[in-house]
């Protein structure tokens, strides 16, 4: 299997044929045996589950949410239904932002949540006892937006300008770094802190002078209201990360194992039916199915699963923002944060299988 390495090379055919061939293997859930780099998450879900006829829990609460289009299709089609059985009551709650997704994982209230992987590192080092197990994409899902009428050229116009963003997610840390690369600081600006909706709504009622914007709401925005990107960036966005609180994988590994699982069925499914993937994605976000597309097509998804070396790099980036910003109280927790934020296990036991 050959794991995407470049933003701008599509593999769509060779990983939905690997992909498909792993899902199948993989769900056939606790026969799954981890390698030997593996963790002791999965090598112990090796043990318990199907294979002796009772999971480890008789729930599973997990998230999904319209930036993450794996998550609706592991809802749309039932994966984690089908695999669990009528022992597991599988919960759905929507996250609207990563911001709101840290809250649920940090107070219990999912077991499995989704967010960028900016937000992932700045709840580990602020001290939320959380895992990535999976990467579900690495997306263009944040630009720059202004309205159409704008005189706005380019980031340095920004100086003294209001700008929606919604703190602790990859759309402001987008704006940060942005900001930093033309020479002005957070302190240039004036940053209003909205939910990525009512940012949007901001934008368009003149209230703010831009807005770092989040896809889906940010492509319905350019189709429905005429407002332009005036700055993107792939590189300073962070993959989407798949999360678990470390209580849920002490005390389930092997549902957890069924979640990454469940993705890697998903990602195959959607690789092979990007149609269908964003007809659902319309759907669970009530936009139009051409805006859905776009959305789609600025969402890689042929990407490695398992968290590592790539996305630390990026992370390594953010880290030092975190920290002048005041997220983040020093640059050790940061270090600490990414010394432990990563759990590879679950997702090379799927690929590998």
């Amino acid at each position: 299997m050959t794991f995407r390495t470049s933003p701008t090379t599509r593999t769509r055919a060779s990983w939905a044929g690997g992909l498909a061939l792993a899902a199948a293997s993989a769900l056939l859930l606790t026969g799954c045996v981890a390698g030997e780099d593996a963790g002791t998450g999965s090598a112990d879900a090796a043990g318990t589950g199907a294979s002796d006829g009772e999971w480890s829990t008789d729930t599973l609460d997990i998230d999904f949410a319209t930036y993450n289009p794996l998550s609706l299709v592991v809802k749309d089609q039932g994966y984690l239904e089908d695999a669990l059985g009528d022992d597991v009551t599988v919960n759905w709650t929507q996250s609207a932002g990563s911001n709101k997704a840290n809250e649920l994982l940090r107070a219990g209230a999912v077991d499995v949540g989704s967010t960028a992987g900016s937000a992932a590192l700045l709840a580990r080092s602020n001290g939320s006892p959380i895992k990535t197990i999976d990467v579900y994409s690495q997306p263009e899902w944040s630009a720059l937006v202004v309205p159409g009428d704008s005189t706005i050229t380019d980031v340095e116009g920004l100086r003294g300008k209001t700008i929606a963003a919604t703190t602790g997610t990859d759309p402001y840390f987008f704006l940060l770094q942005a900001l930093d690369q033309a020479g002005l600081s957070a302190s240039d600006v004036t940053i209003q802190n909205l939910q990525h909706a009512d940012g949007r709504a901001a934008l368009e009622n003149g209230s703010v002078d831009a807005w770092s914007g989040l896809d889906p709401i940010m492509a319905a925005s350019e189709a429905e209201s005429g407002t332009k990107l005036l700055y993107r960036n792939v590189d300073f966005l962070s993959y989407g990360f798949l999360n678990a609180t470390e209580s849920f994988l002490e005390a389930s590994p092997d549902v957890a194992q069924v979640v990454v699982d469940s993705y890697e069925k998903a990602r195959a499914w959607a690789l092979d039916n990007p149609d269908e993937t964003a007809a659902i994605l319309a759907k669970a976000a009530a936009i139009d199915p051409a805006v859905a597309t776009t959305v789609i097509d600025r969402t890689h998804l042929d990407i490695d699963p398992a968290p590592g070396a790539d996305q630390r790099a990026v992370l390594e980036k953010v880290g030092p923002i975190l920290v002048e910003s005041g997220d983040v109280p020093s640059q050790d927790d940061v270090d600490a944060a990414l010394d432990s934020l990563f759990d590879d296990s679950y997702a090379k036991a799927t690929s590998t299988s």
